[in-house]
């Protein structure tokens, strides 16, 4: 174990139980071991500078990791700085991302031509153009994705080596590895315990991802205190009962050419597990509370920086330096990153000649283009029988998916339930597992069997999704109800804009007999106010072409189309799929009508009978189709106007059995839920909750009447 300074009573790495030395490190043997401790206290004493600056940040894993970042950025990825987006890059992820500062500095000393001087000290600062917040944020060169909830990163982290090994098995050919990157990711005590970090190493060593590397920060400090505390696991025995490969290295704070040494091996030819490389650290090492919590998330403090300046031999009042032998260090990286690209791009230049097609259509995919035609794929007309939505969202797609290999389809155990599978569909798995029931699969396999394991699954869409925008369109499936579960990965994919299409089952208190634990009641409510996301509740096969239409138009972030389990009316010859497009509109006009009536979803053909209820009483109601908030928030005034005409006195009422919660904008009253769902067979629960025919006319007459009346004032929502 390390001492509190840095120094090692071992002096030596284990390596799959050998010595390092016996490996072949890449760091050069002529590299003078004074200058990488030089390069190892500037980082440290960069970062404590950059802390103390505003008295904000965390100082204590970053510095306690400066010797894994020299041996990923100086030795062991290939990028390019001065080309960030090269395609065929490694991919970096800090699933630790408090540590935040271990990437900013790795990214101006590595020479990303963004993170100039000043914008590395805007860190805490003032300046809302900085380009390094709390935590990393995908907008800006050099950051694959947004990592902020713990766990997030490394279940990020499997996305992209999924859609790297996909993509290697779909156009690699014989001397022409065109797609051969790796991912890297770093991991904290807190990634290890969160259950979305513990279900993607289960699923990556599953799936023998032999392309992605984990670098753990062991330093054994979380924010309360030690790991002990809470945790006392072996680590290395529950990955490799995972499937990992396991190594450990005992002096993560010095021993930068172990370090590199345990790297290397990820990149090892004909892998067929990932890697786990156990690197113990000291959190704040250097500092007068290396080895504390107190390290983690605040400041180090004046008096504290100047002493650790003071032990390496540094001038105390001096900040913010980095000698020249530091800068000479790195500033060979974006010439080896322009050399790295230029070869990639002359390589792809003869897979073009030897494989045209295939080159073509790998441009197109890098470029995120579909093929033109493929809007005719979804169906013009559709049977007129009830049909579950679930069931239609099959028939409009299924010809899309088989045809076009962009879209990686993938459900969490419930392919019999969500009707997304397609003709010939091949499995994502490792081509060596045959499993005793199912079809055995490949990495060119477009439909991934996620296992029971939501939350991982929107967040290795995630990582899918931030690839090479548009490359691949994953497509998500569960019931609506499991969701819940996936929502932190959800929001991050709409926080980014990632374009991720999700597919929620199960969406109405019309299933019944599973009962309230699977009647989404109050979901909608949460996906319909969430930034970016498009979320669309078509109300028969016709809505469900217009929400895919929508949802593969949308560039603005993810996607949720809702769909019924029970089969629902097909409203033929009122629904409009353009309608959808616009998020609401008419589905039946009445030119002096008395009240509109809203409805969404499986429950949509409820306003057509309440309609024609409504008019044996004398009483000319309206049908408004309500898919999606979103979009028709994007329209303009006046169409939201013309399709609600509350601003003429006619009042607006909404059948949907959800909560309330989000009409009160649309509407002036709701036949809503008002408490969670029941236990009942389908077709006995609308009835249970009122929502019958004849039952939700009387309350609209008895609202129209006190509307009429005068009883209710206008801006005033109403329960019904």
């Amino acid at each position: 174990m390390p001492n509190i300074d840095g120094t090692t009573a071992y002096g030596e790495a284990t390596v799959n139980g050998l010595l390092a030395k016996e490996e072949k490190p890449t760091v050069p043997a002529q590299t003078n071991k004074d200058d990488i401790q030089l390069v190892l206290q500037s980082f440290r004493l960069l970062i404590a500078d950059l802390c103390q600056q505003f008295g904000m940040g965390h100082p204590g894993s970053a510095i306690g990791m400066a010797a894994i970042g020299v041996a990923l950025w100086k030795y062991v990825m290939r990028y390019a700085p001065h080309q960030p987006d090269w395609f065929n890059r490694d991919r970096f992820l800090l699933s630790n991302g408090h540590a935040c500062l271990f990437q900013y500095a790795n990214l101006y000393l590595s020479g990303y031509k963004a993170m100039t001087w000043e914008q590395l000290l805007s860190y805490h600062s003032e300046r809302p153009d900085s380009l390094c917040p709390g935590h990393p944020e995908i907008e800006h060169e050099g950051i694959e994705l947004t990592t902020g909830p713990l766990g997030q990163g490394i279940a990020n982290a499997v996305g992209l080596a999924i859609a790297s090994k996909h993509l290697s098995a779909t156009f690699n050919r014989p001397g022409y590895e065109v797609v051969n990157n790796h991912t890297w990711c770093m991991v904290g005590d807190a990634c290890m315990q969160e259950g979305v970090g513990c279900e993607a190493f289960s699923y990556a060593g599953h799936l023998k991802l032999g392309n992605l590397t984990v670098i753990y920060d062991n330093n054994q400090i979380s924010c309360d205190g030690s790991v002990d505390l809470t945790n006392t696991e072996d680590v290395n025995k529950k990955m490799e009962a995972c499937g990992w490969e396991i190594i450990n290295i005992h002096d993560g704070v010095n021993d930068v050419e172990a370090i590199v040494a345990a790297l290397e091996q990820g990149r090892a030819p004909e892998r067929d597990r990932p890697l786990f490389i156990n690197i113990r650290t000291i959190i704040g090492v250097g500092s007068a509370v290396a080895g504390q919590a107190v390290a983690h998330g605040v400041p180090l403090g004046e008096d504290n920086v100047k002493a650790m300046k003071k032990a390496y031999g540094w001038n105390e009042e001096e900040k913010f330096i980095i000698p020249g032998k530091v800068k000479d260090f790195y500033a060979d990286l974006p010439q080896r990153g322009e050399k790295l690209v230029q070869e990639w791009k002359h390589l792809v230049t003869a897979y073009s000649k030897e494989h045209p097609e295939l080159a073509k259509t790998l441009k197109d995919r890098m470029a995120g283009k579909l093929p033109d035609n493929w809007e005719s794929l979804i169906p013009t007309s559709y049977p007129s029988d009830p049909t579950p939505s679930r069931k239609s969202n099959n028939l409009t797609v299924a010809r899309l998916l088989a045809e076009i290999p962009t879209f990686m389809v993938g459900t969490a155990d419930l392919t019999p339930s969500v009707n997304l599978t397609y003709k010939d569909y091949e499995i994502f798995n490792p081509p060596s597992l045959k499993p005793m029931s199912g079809k055995q699969g490949s990495y060119k396999g477009r439909y991934i069997h996620y296992g029971i394991r939501e939350h991982v699954m929107a967040a290795i869409a995630n990582g899918l999704a931030a690839f090479s925008p548009g490359t691949i369109i994953p497509i998500t499936s569960s019931f609506f109800m499991f969701y819940l579960y996936a929502a932190p990965a959800v929001r991050m994919g709409a926080l980014q804009k990632l374009k991720v299409i999700h597919i929620a089952t199960h969406d109405s208190i019309g299933a019944g007999e599973d009962g309230p634990t699977h009647q989404p009641v109050e979901l909608a409510a949460l996906y319909r106010a969430m930034p970016n996301m498009e979320y669309i509740r078509p109300g028969d096969s016709e809505e469900v072409a217009g929400a895919w239409k929508a949802a593969i138009e949308y560039q603005g972030g993810p996607s949720m189309i809702s769909v019924s389990r029970h089969a629902i009316p097909q409203l033929q010859g009122l629904t409009k799929r353009s309608g959808v497009l616009k998020g609401a509109y008419v589905l039946q006009e009445e030119k002096d009508a008395d009240v509109t009536l809203i409805s969404v979803g499986a429950e949509l053909s409820f306003a057509v009978k309440v309609k024609d209820e409504l008019e044996k009483h004398s009483i000319m109601a309206r049908i408004v189709s309500f898919p999606s908030h979103r979009l028709f928030r994007e329209q303009s005034l006046e169409y939201q106007r013309r399709v609600l005409r509350r601003n003429e006195g006619v009042p607006a009422i909404v059948i949907e059995p959800y909560m309330s919660l989000g009409w009160e904008r649309y509407a002036d009253a709701g036949i809503n839920m008002k408490g969670y769902g029941h236990s009942l067979p389908g077709k006995y629960i609308y009835d249970h909750f009122g929502f019958e025919i004849t039952k939700m006319a009387t309350r609209v007459r008895t609202f129209l009447g006190d509307w009429k009346d005068g009883n209710v004032g206008r801006g005033e929502f109403v329960e019904l």
